[in-house]
């Protein structure tokens, strides 16, 4: 629309203003906003030649990503009102296409476990999921169209899932992390949560300098139904929702094949507990030697946990994982993509605990391309995602089958 003409930068950015001043005190999404930057950046956009696909267009970014003109303080009382100088990659990379951060959303501390103030904008008195809470939320109450997220376990689906938004985890390594405070490099992975596929599609595009093209909705994709060995400790809304998207599919012509979970991936679970606590608690180690105090119980506990972890143990873990990530491929052998649980249920009730991340790590530690769609609702009214999966470095295939499963199920 601004492109176009139909609209201008600063009216956009202002509109997305107008909603925080009036659902902020409420849903505490954000961590900072300067409004007069904001507008001040989307002025500038109005007076000047496109940059590019984001031109004009705001954007929220996670906490624990570097950006040069708002502090970064990574949900840390240690790390309060920091500056770092420069833009993290992705950022950059969206400003060089006419973006404009409008601000820095909640996280939970160095994008772990511990929660935020943050409150599910369809229920506040839910949480929103994390880590990625603040991005989840202020997209799906409409405050910003797009926000960054990242992912390590499950931090960017879950809450997209809980939020009732897409999120979108590309293949590890796909954008580039540099800039953004490590949890566990390992799995650590830079996230996209939107409204649409189009809009997540355009974005990867700019993050990735990959070609664009006309969105468009391919033909009924070949589909696995992957209930994974979690799937006893789905809720019935979860259950639900998989076995109903699996039914509307193949009603609209996909082609359905249940694909069994390997017996031998059923160590993923406690492989990544290893390598996060290991790697975290490295990936502190001067918080932990000087800032310990000030550190959540949660960021403590999984610290204390990765100390107690042996480099033995910790090599072990990686191989395991590593020869599983190259036994993934067998998944696809006969289908485009995966169907599968994204979250055990609906947002829980209550703020102390933002949700299992189980049904989405394990996709994180194979280093495959997810997304969540919001196709379904709970007991609750609240949303309940299903997620799609794809093999390594297979993006495009993704975008497609997410777009055909949300024309199909519209």
């Amino acid at each position: 629309m601004i492109a176009a003409g139909e609209t201008t930068s600063e009216q956009v950015v202002r509109g997305c203003l107008d909603r925080i001043e009036e659902r902020e005190p409420d849903v505490k999404a954000w961590v900072t906003i300067d409004p007069d930057l904001a507008i001040a950046q989307a002025r500038s956009r109005d007076r000047e030649a496109s940059r590019g696909p984001l031109h004009g267009v705001p954007v929220g970014v996670k906490d624990v990503i570097d950006t040069a003109d708002l502090p970064t303080q990574m949900g840390s009382a240690f790390y309060a009102g920091y500056r770092p100088k420069v833009d993290a990659a992705c950022v950059a990379l969206a400003r060089s296409a006419g973006a404009i951060i409008l601000g820095k959303t909640t996280t939970a501390e160095y994008a772990g476990s511990a929660p935020t103030v943050t409150r599910n904008p369809h229920a506040l008195g839910h949480t929103p999921g994390g880590s990625s809470s603040g991005s989840a939320a202020a997209v799906a109450d409409f405050m910003v169209p797009l926000a960054f997220g990242t992912q390590t376990g499950g931090s960017v689906l879950r809450p997209a899932s809980f939020c009732g938004v897409i999120g979108f985890k590309p293949t590890f390594g796909r954008f580039n992390p540099v800039g953004v405070k490590p949890a566990a490099e390992s799995f650590d992975t830079v996230g996209l949560i939107a409204r649409s596929i189009d809009d997540i599609e355009l974005t990867t595009a700019v993050l990735t300098r990959d070609d664009m093209r006309v969105a468009r909705v391919a033909a009924a994709p070949r589909v696995g139904l992957c209930r994974t060995h979690l799937w006893s400790t789905a809720q019935p809304e979860t259950r639900d929702a998989v076995d109903a998207a699996a039914r509307r599919a193949e009603q609209a012509g996909a082609r359905i094949e249940e694909i069994a979970w390997p017996a031998s991936f059923e160590d993923l679970t406690s492989a990544r507990a290893t390598i996060n606590a290991y790697e975290r608690v490295h990936g502190l180690a001067y918080e932990w030697q000087f800032a310990r105090d000030q550190m959540t119980p949660q960021t403590r506990k999984v610290c204390e946990a990765g100390l107690q972890v042996s480099a033995a143990d910790y090599i072990a873990a990686q191989r395991l994982v590593r020869s599983r990530r190259l036994d993934a491929a067998r998944l696809f052998e006969r289908v485009d993509v995966l169907l599968t649980p994204c979250v055990a249920g609906e947002a829980p009730a209550g703020l102390d605990y933002a949700g299992d991340p189980r049904f989405q790590e394990i996709w994180t530690m194979l280093h495959l391309p997810a997304l969540t769609l919001p196709t379904h609702r709970g007991p609750n009214g609240l949303p309940v995602g299903i997620q799609l999966v794809a093999p390594m470095d297979e993006e495009q295939r993704l975008f497609d089958a997410g777009r055909w499963f949300l024309s199909v199920m519209a």
